[in-house]
């Protein structure tokens, strides 16, 4: 019952987003607002302690032009490939801004759609013989018409431009799907990551966190189940740790998003706030043990 109840707050909850009934509220009242609804007490922004606590502060206080760039799926891969190269770069096929603009003969047999703008708009095309147009036009046009920095306040997606981009679609041999490698980087430190895998299905995904040395860590997240075996670590992880280091370099915090696709690594994307910032650690101290790994003090 309390599963369904906390269900049905959150559905409620969007819909007043999704609504603007929050529009008029600044970006401090509504953080503070939505802080409290997340963990049930204050958010202290004079004197920020966790992990959570420093992103919020940090969206409020640390907003650079180029930071709009990074977090955009189609222009970050230019910003990206300036600093560790083309190769790494999963091709771009297309690039539109409405889904009835796509010509889909001119694209290949497999490929995937992505809106430049949130983390919903997906569609995988495996076959495009057997693709449901009205169903990824529906699923398209709806994240389109979605203000992704609406739900969290994340000042770096408030004027990324809503584009549609195909890519090319990347399956590793192993017939295991894509393994996401996240690395939670420190003033360009990578010092803990997580990975990721079957993330289109909640119930049966999978996410766990590791120490560099590919070690479970004494931490998680409440909202996942985690793997029963550690997948096997990639054997491109040095250059990964490389390419962490290289992107995140002059940010408090960065997460770097990086795929390993038959033995070459990938660019996947940047994130300054994981889940908004309302992250629920297990245990909860985590919370303030990572957030001694944020420095905001040299922020301008």
């Amino acid at each position: 019952m309390k599963l369904f109840i906390d269900k049905l707050k959150n559905h409620i909850y969007w819909l007043k987003i999704s609504s603007g009934l929050y529009d008029g509220m600044d970006d401090e009242t509504f953080l503070k607002m939505a802080y409290k609804r997340k963990f049930g007490k204050e958010l202290d922004l004079n004197n920020p302690v966790t992990f959570n606590e420093k992103l919020q502060w940090l969206k409020l206080n640390d907003r650079k032009p180029e930071y709009t760039e990074m977090v955009d799926k189609f222009m970050a891969k230019k910003y990206v490939a300036s600093i560790i190269g083309q190769e790494h770069i999963i091709p771009t096929l297309g690039v539109w801004s409405r889904f009835d603009d796509i010509d889909f003969d001119k694209l290949p047999t497999q490929f995937v759609l992505k809106c430049t703008h949130d983390s919903g708009g997906l569609v995988v095309c495996k076959d495009k013989s057997n693709l449901n147009k009205k169903a990824a036009k529906k699923k398209i046009e709806k994240s389109m018409k979605t203000n992704y920095y609406k739900g969290g306040r994340e000042w770096p997606y408030k004027n990324v431009k809503p584009q549609i981009i195909a890519e090319e679609y990347m399956e590793d041999i192993s017939g295991n799907g894509l393994t996401d490698y996240k690395f939670y980087c420190f003033n360009g430190v990578p010092k803990y990551l997580y990975v990721s895998n079957g993330m289109d299905n909640h119930e049966t995904a999978r996410l766990s966190f590791l120490t560099m040395n590919w070690e479970k860590a004494p931490f998680g997240r409440s909202d996942y189940l985690e793997f029963e075996v550690l997948p096997p670590k990639p054997t491109k992880f040095d250059e990964m740790v490389k390419i962490a280091k290289s992107l995140s370099g002059g940010h408090p915090f960065l997460r770097v998003d990086l795929y390993e696709i038959n033995n070459k690594v990938y660019f996947s994307e940047l994130t300054f706030s994981p889940c908004g910032g309302f992250m629920p650690f297990v245990p909860e101290e985590w919370d303030a043990k990572l957030g001694e790994m944020v420095n905001i003090r040299k922020v301008k």
